[in-house]
């Protein structure tokens, strides 16, 4: 994958015309890993209601990369939380693999989320506690791996992020850079199906972050879905199309790379 130009599938028009899957409102069979329906989310009711989304869509399919782009207050975090399954969308359906997350009990939403979802957060989330290898291992073990092959699995996602000789650190003996990748490898740890990611390279230079990006590149190449949230068009570029939200309203869901710029200028960023 270039770094330089994303690869943009066929238009909504031509696959509809085909009759092919992959029209531009799937089914619950059409295999799309991350299935977003007509999706709202309101915080607050009245006059003081904020409204992060309002009635964005969006389907990812095995292989596929989609970037989320827009200024600050778009609905492009809250987008990702809901595709997670960390909140629930106030109207609209979420599906991960053709299953609705509303239909499931807490338990059940956790487990999908621990087999099935990989998360890049911002806010990195590592247990202090733990050393970095034990926070890579610990979605495994809480999903009933054994302690030695969790541990094996998490050393090999380490080293995927570069991180070989640094598994019995603790967070605060690593640099944020470190811990980063250290997030970034419990999110790939095991076959997780869809890898959501909201600004991963932020604390990285500009070499490093570009390894995370091939390394999420590689990871939805061999099959998963993924979603990045980004503000830099260089990142986007490793994407295969590109979301544009503005006000939690879906601007351009398939933004050739090349305008991508002039959306962001349009935004006022």
């Amino acid at each position: 994958m270039s770094t330089t130009g994303g690869r943009v599938p066929a238009s909504p028009d031509q696959d509809a015309a085909s009759g092919t899957p992959g029209s531009a409102t799937p089914g619950p069979g059409d295999g799309a890993v991350l299935d977003l329906r007509d999706v709202h989310r309101t915080h607050g009711s009245g006059p003081a209601a904020v409204h992060a989304l309002r009635g964005v869509s969006l389907h990812v399919r095995p292989g596929e990369l989609v970037a989320v782009m827009g200024p600050s207050g778009s609905g492009k975090s809250t987008l990702l939380t809901l595709a997670g399954g960390l909140d629930s969308p106030t109207a609209g359906e979420v599906r991960v693999e053709g299953q609705p997350l509303h239909a499931l009990d807490r338990r059940g939403l956790a487990r999908l989320r621990r087999r099935r979802i990989g998360y890049i957060f911002q806010n990195l989330n590592l247990i202090g506690s733990l050393t970095a290898v034990e926070n890579v291992a610990l979605p495994l073990e809480l999903d009933g791996s054994g302690v030695r092959q969790a541990r094996r699995l998490a050393l090999d996602a380490l080293t995927e992020v570069g991180l070989t000789e640094l598994g019995d650190r603790f967070p605060d003996q690593l640099s944020g850079g470190q811990q980063q990748r250290v997030a970034i490898a419990r999110a790939l740890v095991g076959q997780r199906r869809l890898v959501l990611a909201d600004e991963p390279t932020g604390a990285l230079d500009s070499q490093t972050g570009e390894a995370v990006l091939r390394l999420l590149r590689r990871r939805v190449d061999a099959g998963a879905a993924g979603v990045l949230v980004t503000h830099e068009a260089r990142h986007a570029a490793w994407a295969d199309r590109v979301l544009f939200l503005r006000d939690g309203v879906t601007v351009d869901s398939t933004a050739p790379l090349a305008g991508v710029e002039a959306l962001l200028s349009g935004s006022g960023r």
